[in-house]
């Protein structure tokens, strides 16, 4: 996944658990991860119809699971979000030069942007349970997942753990946290928020947050984004227009039972600005939203969902 992983629980054998959690995320990445070419997604994206998943949709231990848990989840917060979190932005994450070929566009074609648009939209892939074919309309359409794969990556750890009867532990990858019982020090685990600004380190802190059973992902485009002639392109692409969306919330960071969940409407909040990710989160039962803004004058604002007090320890004013 491009990214450091890091795991805290208590284990009388270590190196076996850490062998078991390796063949885990490298079963996954052959899965979901764009950055291999033999990965399923990969291939997908490459082929012109589409590809037939292997095996029968029954059981924990299904063939493409990995894929399929991620895509019908990102189905259904794509209908939620109303289209917001697209993992079909792929052609344009390409072309903005947040892929896997890293680049930085000097000058806008809007010819060509329009042009990838066609290929934008979940209406454009369909999966035939019978048949177990993932087809796609053109074969400009692709997937990438990078907004939730991370955050299954934490789920799926958590599950292996859970099946170890392991009642206490952090999971965390690339940033993306769930927890579960108490830490070390016989207490909740303390979460940080990171200051949404690219000259903080990553100790500085915005807030600090209790977290046990729950999981909390945050993005942002504050690290994650190039400037050309004093304009900021962020890594997160506005699905309706094809365009890097920098919207007024600096980070988006979200509260859920599963990681998975947080980390894609994390994503989708980052698209449609702080009073609509607001609105949006506080409509959704078991999910609260810490949000923090750029305001008018160049200070930062702070907004979240009346649930979020729960999990709040301290704020840097």
């Amino acid at each position: 996944m491009g990214t450091t992983y890091n795991l805290t629980v208590a284990t009388n054998d270590p190196e076996s658990l850490k062998k078991e959690v390796d063949e885990l995320l490298i079963d996954i990445n052959a899965e979901v991860n764009t950055y291999l070419d033999s990965s399923f997604i990969t291939r997908f994206n490459r082929s012109e119809k589409g590809l037939t998943l292997a095996g029968k949709f029954v059981g924990a231990d299904m063939p493409n699971r990995h894929f399929l848990m991620n895509y019908y989840r990102a189905k259904m917060i794509n209908e939620q979000t109303n289209g917001n979190f697209d993992p079909t932005v792929m052609p344009l994450v390409s072309y903005w030069g947040f892929a896997r070929e890293k680049r930085e566009v000097t000058v806008r074609d809007q010819q060509k942007i329009d042009s990838l648009l066609q290929y934008v939209g979940m209406d454009k892939v369909s999966l035939d349970e019978g048949t177990r074919f993932l087809s796609k309309t053109a074969p400009g359409v692709s997937l990438d997942f990078s907004a939730i794969a991370k955050g299954y990556g934490v789920d799926a750890i958590c599950e292996l753990f859970d099946r170890n009867k392991m009642v206490d532990y952090y999971v965390e990858i690339g940033g993306e946290v769930r927890t579960k019982g108490i830490s070390p020090r016989k207490q909740p685990w303390i979460i940080g928020i990171n200051t949404p600004d690219p000259n903080a380190s990553l100790t500085d802190l915005k807030a600090q947050v209790k977290l046990s059973g729950m999981a909390l992902a945050s993005s942002g485009n504050y690290r994650n984004y190039y400037e050309v002639d004093g304009q900021k392109y962020g890594h997160t692409i506005d699905p309706v227009t094809g365009l890097p969306k920098m919207t007024d919330i600096l980070s988006a960071s979200i509260f859920a039972e599963d990681c998975m969940t947080a980390d894609a409407y994390a994503t989708a909040c980052m698209v449609i600005g702080v009073d609509a990710a607001y609105q949006l989160i506080s409509k959704i039962d078991g999910i609260e939203g810490y949000f923090i803004f750029g305001k008018e004058d160049g200070t930062m604002g702070v907004k979240y969902t009346e649930g979020t007090t729960a999990f709040l320890l301290a704020e840097v004013k």
